[in-house]
């Protein structure tokens, strides 16, 4: 089976996390593959306690956290684990749209929120959860969630396949910066789009494009590549080079001329 790729720009500082942590993902069922993009399961060993960054992508994740499997609304916020000692979690990352048939309802109501997700579909999830934290087998964890996933019983929705084409066009054509592109590729109006990614993705387009063309961003600096960002910034479309830099810094935490110099990486142009 062929692991997908995810997001593995979205992780901070990945060669530091990779001294502790491993990252593995793998497709779901064919069962829930209209649903969901991937499984993704991480085991850690830390001395002492470590503070792991990722930053937050438009995507509805489940994860299996302090005995319960958690919902996790799409996030404008920073987002921070603190790891100890050894352990293990495994989620799953939908697609676009992938979870609004097992909420039933807009999906931009859990904008921001982390919640069992057992009380949202009528599912308890605390078996579930203990199951997979009972074990360390890779394959036993994604067993008994895609189980549990199954006994929701999601129902096809079209609507599903057209907001994941609309994000997958957006992560992949680093040309698309404006919301009103999007809403010709869709053939809608701006508010319609506005509705539609509210009601399915969990947040609004503006924020897609912008998520993406910074996780460009995020993925140039890992590169190990000099970098110019002024000419960077007008590639992804920011405004100039500061609008860049702010957001990345507010995102990041650190200024991505400072970022890159404290990966050991690349050597920054005019950052």
């Amino acid at each position: 089976m062929t692991e997908p790729r995810g997001v593995p720009e979205a992780i901070v500082r990945p060669d530091e996390a990779a001294q502790s942590i491993e990252v593995s993902r793998r497709l779901p069922r064919d069962s829930l593959r209209a649903f969901v993009e991937y499984l993704w399961i991480v085991h850690w060993r830390v001395d002492g306690v470590r503070d792991q960054q990722v930053l937050p992508q438009p995507k509805i994740h489940l994860a299996t956290e302090d005995g319960r499997l958690l919902v996790h609304g799409v996030n404008r916020d920073p987002f921070h684990r603190r790891l100890a000692g050894t352990g293990h979690v495994i989620g799953v990352a939908f697609r676009a749209g992938g979870f609004r048939p097992f909420l039933r309802s807009s999906v931009g109501d859990l904008a921001g929120a982390v919640l069992p997700v057992g009380p949202l579909v009528g599912v308890d999830d605390g078996p579930v959860a203990a199951a997979a934290l009972a074990t360390t087998d890779n394959d036993a964890m994604a067993d008994a969630v895609e189980d549990y996933l199954e006994s929701l019983s999601p129902q096809l929705d079209p609507a599903v396949d057209r907001v994941s084409e609309l994000v997958t066009r957006i992560e992949q054509d680093t040309s698309i910066h404006r919301v009103d592109e999007v809403a010709a590729l869709a053939g809608l109006s701006v508010r319609t789009l506005q509705r539609l990614f509210t009601e399915y993705v969990g947040i609004g387009p503006k924020w897609v494009i912008r998520r993406h063309r910074l996780l460009d961003a995020a993925e140039r600096a890992h590169s190990g590549t000099p970098i110019a960002w002024a000419e960077l910034a007008d590639e992804l479309g920011f405004s100039d080079q500061a609008h860049l830099i702010r957001d990345f810094t507010a995102a990041v935490g650190t200024p991505p001329a400072t970022y890159v110099r404290q990966l050991g990486g690349g050597q920054p142009l005019g950052g």
